[in-house]
């Protein structure tokens, strides 16, 4: 009888359990959700607050902006992975905090992989390869061989020494086994500029600055860096369909939660910040932005973590980059 009575009453919990598990999911959130941007405002945080504005249409609720600058995005990052994982906590950033940090850095005060949970990465920056147009190629095929009748001779410029620009011009070399100069600038517009004048043969350089450029005629694109086409330029090649073996550090903005966060959470933010993503209002000022779609699940946003972490390791070993 006891045995009887028992079996019933797991019976009834399960059946409980089974029919207010959507009910638990239905009601986050509940109140406000922080969307911490762990850089100072402008650049980042012009995009982030257009998704925040759409998120919070869709969930119900305010998602406030927190900025929260210093140390180079560690500040904001740690906030977050140190907050409770009730998902009313969201960190919205790049790979400067969780991939270029973990090589360029001696110390960081979070494990990116351990101390967060990743929820969505929502766009990807699109990047070109553009060259001066006395530069004689029209794609990469072309510039491989013309670098390799012309060793040491050609140059690419970068935003900087460990800039995602320079390690992508590092892959470049690496894939295609060219002897090419690398010329680092203070910035990304300097390093453009060059190019512009004549002095750089090449560059890697996002959409949203080097559009008007390649419109003007002032410098040529030959490829896109990511490794899908870009839907906004369809004719141009990715440099991988020219150079098999290519592969770039990757440039998302993502949105990440503490560790341990429950699953049916963790779904809910994944739903609406896909949405978001897709929403047609923002599709016009993401595009005007230089950015491609790439919104997906959770685990597809945890496997292009550990794909930049191995690529970005790779060229910094290459390359000899040490921690400061």
């Amino acid at each position: 009888m006891r045995s009887k009575t028992m079996g019933c009453a797991f019976a009834v919990m399960a059946a409980t359990l089974t029919v207010s598990s959507p009910v638990f999911s239905q009601a986050f959130p509940t109140k406000p959700i922080r969307m911490v941007i762990p850089f100072p405002p402008g650049g980042v945080d012009i995009t982030g607050r257009l998704l925040a504005n759409k998120m919070s249409e869709l969930l119900g609720q305010p998602v406030v902006v927190d900025n929260r600058g210093g140390a180079n995005g560690l500040i904001g990052s740690e906030l977050v992975a140190r907050s409770a994982p009730d998902g009313y906590t969201i960190l919205l950033t790049t790979p400067s905090t969780h991939v270029t940090a973990v090589f360029l850095q001696k110390s960081i005060p979070y494990d990116p992989v351990k101390d967060f949970t990743p929820l969505c990465a929502v766009l990807e920056p699109v990047s070109l390869l553009v060259v001066h147009p006395s530069l004689p190629v029209n794609s990469v095929q072309e510039l491989i061989a013309h670098a390799k009748k012309n060793p040491g001779k050609l140059t690419y410029s970068s935003s900087g020494i460990g800039s995602v620009f320079h390690l992508t011009g590092e892959a470049l070399k690496e894939a295609g086994n060219v002897d090419i100069l690398h010329v680092p600038y203070k910035g990304t517009g300097p390093s453009l500029a060059d190019v512009v004048a004549g002095r750089i043969s090449m560059t890697f350089s996002a959409l949203s600055t080097s559009r008007p450029l390649i419109v003007s005629g002032k410098v040529k694109a030959l490829a896109v860096a990511e490794p899908r086409r870009y839907a906004g330029l369809p004719n141009i090649p990715t440099v991988a369909e020219g150079l098999p073996g290519f592969s770039k550090p990757s440039t998302w903005f993502g949105f990440f939660g503490p560790a341990g966060m429950p699953r049916h959470i963790v779904q809910r933010l994944n739903a609406e910040m896909v949405k978001t993503a897709h929403a047609p209002d923002l599709r016009d000022k993401l595009d005007q932005g230089g950015f491609s779609i790439i919104a997906g699940t959770p685990e597809d946003f945890a496997a292009i973590l550990k794909q930049g972490l191995e690529v970005y390791g790779r060229l910094v070993k290459s390359v000899g980059l040490k921690p400061e």
